[in-house]
């Protein structure tokens, strides 16, 4: 049955043309409330003659119910209505999360009133008040001489003067955090902008303290722990609420018009520390030799003074002992010292002596040289192999060649015979 048809909802038996509605007998027509809600529109808002909305269903003929009168109760249970759906929707908007990486900032008219921690949060709404989240543990990083990659590099930032006037470039990276969310969001305007300048505020400062050499090779690590203590410094009395985690300093470079030049004198110093590491190893290896033949010589020469000091001490001891003896015996005490003096003489002699004033049978031979020749030439004998030539001056080559081995012992004790008679 179409939902147009004027007996849905009735009794089958009714008969009538108009027929009422009766009670519990199904839907209200569809129809009749749209007439019905033309009419109270007609009435509320048609001219003041009372004009007539005509509805679907009314006749051409102008045979429909009369205009609906204005009802005040209804239009006030409308706006009530609808003003607490806007104020439900209103108080629902100061619903807001708060991450677990972030802190609410609760603004009241415009001014911080408290902050609010991680989860479902409410405030008043807009616009009593307003609310801010800031993200507290995320690490933040701001470039400083170039942007995003080292070839895109910001000559306006990089370029900075040593303390020898030579210009390098330097390139670094600031990691930092909040450790403040109050003092990032309301002490300074553009906070992060603060950080870039405090960082390049404070390595222009360090570099210009410093030599091209230590800033360009072993001073980097040292660069970057310096600026992260001064940089800090700085944002603590600014009152930014960051704390600076880590600067990572790229490898200083000299400008590219100057690089060459820079290469040559970085060869030159290169080779400077190679020769002196060379100088030095060769003074370590020179030195210390030196210094032991100094000392050797310093002991030799205090061994050869104390030598002659004993030796001269000696001396004098035998010669005052000698001078005793000699007050006492003269010609005894001389003729001693004579025949010592001669042994002596002919003990350091290679060669024969024969006294030929006298009877001419005296000789004087070097007794001990011809004993040395006689022990040298006993292993040859022995052993049937042909003895080495003797040395001139030693042995039988100094003895007459009449004279033999038997000779020469008469003649020794000859020689005895006639000390003992003298």
């Amino acid at each position: 049955m179409s939902l147009n048809d004027p007996q849905w909802g009735n009794r089958g038996g009714d008969n009538g043309g108009g027929g009422g509605r009766r009670p519990n007998q199904g839907p209200p027509d569809l129809e009749e409330l749209w007439r019905d809600l033309n009419q109270r529109l007609g009435g509320m808002f048609g001219k003041k003659g009372g004009r007539r909305i005509r509805g679907v269903g009314d006749d051409n003929g102008g045979g429909g119910q009369p205009p609906a009168e204005f009802n005040p109760k209804f239009l006030g249970g409308g706006i009530g209505l609808l003003l607490g759906v806007v104020v439900i929707v209103w108080l629902a908007s100061g619903l807001y999360i708060v991450d677990a990486s972030e802190r609410g900032l609760v603004l009241q008219f415009g001014r911080y009133k408290e902050s609010t921690q991680p989860g479902l949060q409410w405030r008043l709404p807009y616009p009593i008040q307003s609310h801010e989240l800031v993200n507290i543990s995320g690490m933040r990083v701001r470039e400083v001489g170039y942007r995003g990659n080292e070839r895109n590099k910001v000559l306006k930032e990089a370029l900075m003067l040593t303390d020898d006037l030579n210009i390098i470039d330097v390139q670094f990276a600031v990691q930092y955090i909040l450790k403040d969310a109050v003092d990032y969001a309301f002490n300074n305007r553009d906070p992060d902008e603060s950080v870039m300048q405090a960082a390049e505020t404070a390595i222009r400062e360090i570099v210009g303290k410093s030599q091209m050499d230590f800033v360009l090779n072993e001073g980097r690590e040292q660069i970057a722990v310096n600026a992260a203590e001064l940089m800090q410094g700085i944002l603590d009395r600014y009152g930014t609420g960051i704390l600076i985690s880590k600067v990572t300093m790229q490898p200083a470079q000299p400008p590219e018009q100057v690089k060459a030049a820079f290469d040559d004198v970085v060869k030159a110093g290169q080779d400077r520390d190679r020769q002196m590491n060379e100088g030095q190893a060769y003074a370590n290896d020179v030195i210390p030799r030196a210094q032991g033949t100094a000392a050797r010589l310093f002991q030799e020469a205090e061994g050869y003074r104390q030598r002659l000091i004993a030796t001269a001490e000696g001396d004098a001891s035998r010669f005052q002992q000698l001078y005793a003896e000699y007050a006492k015996a003269p010609e005894v005490t001389r003729n001693r010292l004579y025949l010592e003096t001669m042994q002596q003489i002919y003990t350091n002699s290679t060669k024969v002596f024969i006294d030929a004033k006298g009877q001419g049978n005296l000789l004087f031979l070097p007794l001990d040289k011809l004993m040395q020749a006689a022990g040298a030439n006993a292993p040859y004998a022995e052993t049937g192999t042909e003895p080495m030539a003797p040395t001139p001056g030693v042995g039988s080559a100094s003895l007459p060649p009449t004279l033999d081995r038997a000779d020469v012992r008469s003649r020794d004790a000859l020689r005895s015979r006639d000390r003992g008679v003298r």
